[in-house]
């Protein structure tokens, strides 16, 4: 019974920590996509940050990602930078992929 008590807690922890990583690769991509948006609509520097941060924040507010596709939508046509749904959501699954592989990393 201690075997099967230990492979279950060894399994727990395992996906305790894969949840862990998802959620600071969520949070990455997130600073990643507004990053790139941020140079979209003009801003650079500390500005970018700023507002990387912000989009950070907004893709908090909700599970899934539609949160962080809304803000970046709805400030890229406030912009009037001209892109496309598909265009925002392949940039969005590229930084996500770009992301879990930089914390699967460590960096």
């Amino acid at each position: 019974m201690g075997q099967f008590d230990d492979r279950e807690r060894a399994e727990e922890k395992k996906y305790q920590l894969d949840q862990e990583l998802e959620f600071k690769a969520q949070a990455r991509r997130a600073k990643i996509v507004g990053r790139w948006a941020a140079g979209l609509i003009g801003l650079a520097d500390e500005a970018a940050e700023d507002y990387a941060k912000s989009v950070v924040m907004a893709d908090l507010e909700e599970a899934g990602q539609e949160d962080l596709f809304r803000k970046i939508r709805a400030d890229l046509d406030m912009h009037a930078v001209q892109l496309s749904d598909h265009q925002i959501r392949a940039k969005m699954d590229e930084a996500l992929a770009e992301a879990r592989a930089s914390v699967k990393a460590g960096t």
